[in-house]
């Protein structure tokens, strides 16, 4: 049996004895629920061919910009670890992680990691170092050979009951099609419609993305009118694909409508190459408008989050591209930007709004109030540079008050790194499990009441939320 720190019954949970016995109750009725993922970025593919995973690096380490972003800024090459489809030696790569473990004490990355080690693998995450580095990577290297540790297999370990990727407009989800179809595999791998690519007039392939967009609505329209045909003809391609909700990374929470002959006008510049970004802005914040108004009509949900400073290194966006961990937040304000689109639409409790952010800032400030009044907002679960333990409980504490349990999203994993998953999610339960805890301690609500309101946090938000 492990001793590691990593297997503690009691991490996460409250230090007081009287408080960590109502917190044990309350997680034991939430540990083993299934994993409702409603947002995040793994490969549909890796389900329908099922293969064995290559190799610990590649597992584990290139493909998670939470982990390799911490070794990045300790000087070493991305390169070195396979990050944006550069040849290394994985081998290699894992002997830097573990020559590097100890700069992740302290981080949200650090704890989840130690979590995969313990829970999914077996190995004790303390055993970490340089002298071990290749001993763990060929223990890891048998596990992954094993059929038990093929993506189909770890779904059902996982207990994963939903899964929702993220999908470009034009993408054919032949992945999604084919695995709905296949009795044999039950997780529910779901597409997200996630449009930025085409919405993003400041992005030099903007030009090229949406004449591809209209043209495959194939009517023959051309235009702004025949663009937002297109959008709403992919938009039901992805619905009748199982589909449930669509994902808008915009650079701002700004939703000012323009006309049709304003948002035309700023259409031909954009395909000219000749908008500024102000222009490219006031476009994209119309379309986040136009999406709200396209959400009421279909029903898929429509989640925000603005307020990264996307690439933000130019020299790493040139070697790696897009995605690779040098997005950084900004200072972000909600309430203004956000009042046209929910004078039009935020009253209508069939259309749900889901809000993220990576400013903090604005949980009690404005997201908690908007949710707490629009039948349409929800608060996004702590998200990003902000989905850590200490953040989780600041959250709880930051919007609770205002907007109470029943306005929130659900745990959201947004990974790219499969193994983390289970992970991430039981870190959430703990978190809640603490909260309310401690709200039952100081007499504020019954036991019961935090035994019903836990089970609804975990399991039954994501799916009203995300009409799952």
């Amino acid at each position: 049996m492990s001793t590691s720190h990593a297997a503690h019954p009691d991490r996460l949970l409250p230090a007081d004895p009287g408080t960590r016995d109502i917190a044990r109750r309350l997680l034991a009725g939430v540990e083993d629920l299934p994993i409702i993922s409603p947002h995040g970025h793994l490969d549909p593919t890796m389900f329908t061919t099922n293969d064995a995973f290559p190799d610990p690096t590649t597992l584990l380490i290139s493909p998670d910009h939470y982990l390799t972003r911490v070794l990045h800024s300790a000087g070493h090459e991305l390169s070195e670890l396979g990050v944006g489809g550069h040849e290394a030696d994985p081998r290699e790569g894992w002997r830097i992680f573990c020559s590097n473990f100890d700069l992740y004490t302290g981080t949200a990355t650090g704890y989840w990691v130690e979590q995969e080690f313990e829970h999914v693998f077996g190995i004790n995450p303390d055993r970490i170092s340089a002298e071990n580095a290749d001993t763990i990577y060929d223990e890891l290297a048998e596990i992954l050979a094993r059929p038990d540790f093929r993506p189909r297999a770890l779904a059902e370990e996982f207990k994963l009951e939903v899964l929702a990727t993220t999908d470009d407009p034009l993408d054919d989800l032949a992945p999604h099609k084919e695995l709905a179809a296949d009795p044999t595999f039950t997780t529910r791998v779901l597409p997200t419609f996630r449009p930025d690519a085409y919405t993003e007039m400041y992005k030099p392939e903007f030009a090229d993305k949406v004449q591809q967009l209209i043209d495959t609505a194939g009517d023959g329209q051309t235009g702004f009118e025949g663009y937002l045909r297109a959008m709403r003809y992919r938009r039901q391609y992805f619905i009748d694909a199982g589909a449930t909700s669509a994902d808008h990374g915009t650079h701002d929470a700004d939703t000012t409508p323009l006309t049709n002959a304003e948002a035309q006008k700023l259409l031909d510049k954009g395909l000219r190459g000749e908008a500024t970004f102000a222009e490219a802005l006031a476009f994209e914040a119309n379309m986040t408008y136009r999406f709200a108004e396209m959400s009421q009509d279909d029903g898929l949900v429509m989640t925000l989050h603005p307020g990264s400073y996307r690439n933000h290194s130019t020299s790493a966006f040139e070697k790696y591209g897009a995605d690779i961990g040098h997005d950084i937040p900004f200072q972000m304000e909600y309430t203004r930007p956000l009042q046209p689109m929910l004078s039009a639409f935020g009253e209508n409790k069939d259309f749900h709004f889901v809000i993220f952010t990576m400013d903090e800032t604005t949980f009690s400030r404005e997201i908690a109030p908007l949710a707490g009044y629009y039948p349409s907002v929800y608060a996004g679960a702590p998200w990003w540079f902000i989905d850590e333990i200490d953040a989780m409980n600041r959250f709880r504490q930051a919007t609770t008050g205002t907007m109470g349990f029943s306005r929130y999203s659900g745990f959201i994993d947004d990974t790219r790194a499969y193994c983390s998953i289970p992970a991430r999610h039981n870190t959430s339960r703990r978190v809640e499990a603490n909260y309310l805890a401690r709200l039952v301690a100081e007499h504020r609500i019954t036991e019961d009441r935090a035994a019903d309101i836990i089970v609804d946090l975990i399991d039954a938000s994501p799916r009203r939320v995300f009409k799952l």
